[in-house]
Order: structure tokens, then C-alpha cells, then sequence
């Protein structure tokens, strides 16, 4: 069984709108140091294998047709 995480983050110069109504509630809430805030996504995912190599391929796939928009969205995939 191999563990890994998937992160997906929206590409620089791309509108995260969601990003900018997160930054302006923590100045609301009193955190003025904040800048900038960009929202993403985790995905943690077992596999059943024991092939390391195997299992980036099939999560790369995975990132490539479902768990990422390539277009506008980068992913990390981390295994352990």
C-alpha cells in the first residue's frame, strides 16, 4: 500500500477569487500581516501497490484527467 498526497494550486496570474475574500476576512479578523492568500486543494490517496514507480504514473494520470484543471492549475504529488 503506498500513501501519497496530491496538492493543487491555481497557477501564478490566475484570479483567485476565493483567495482574495480569504485574505480580506483575516484583515477583518485583525491579521494585517497577511499579503496574499491562495487557495488550493489536498487530496490523500492509498493505493493498492507496492510499485513505487507505478503508482506516480497512475497519479500523475489521475492528476492529468481528473483531480487537476492543467490548464489553470498546477499539482504536487507526494509519496511516502
Amino acid at each position: 500500500m503506498i500513501k501519497a498526497r496530491v496538492t493543487v494550486t491555481l497557477k501564478n496570474g490566475v484570479l483567485d477569487p476565493q483567495g482574495k475574500a480569504i485574505e480580506g476576512a483575516l484583515g477583518s479578523l485583525g491579521f494585517d500581516g497577511v499579503h496574499q492568500a491562495r487557495q488550493g486543494k489536498v487530496f490523500d490517496l492509498e493505493l493498492d501497490t507496492a510499485d513505487k514507480a507505478k503508482a506516480e504514473t497512475d497519479l500523475k494520470a489521475m492528476c492529468e484527467k481528473l483531480l487537476a484543471n492543467t490548464v489553470i492549475e498546477n499539482y504536487t504529488i507526494a509519496i511516502d
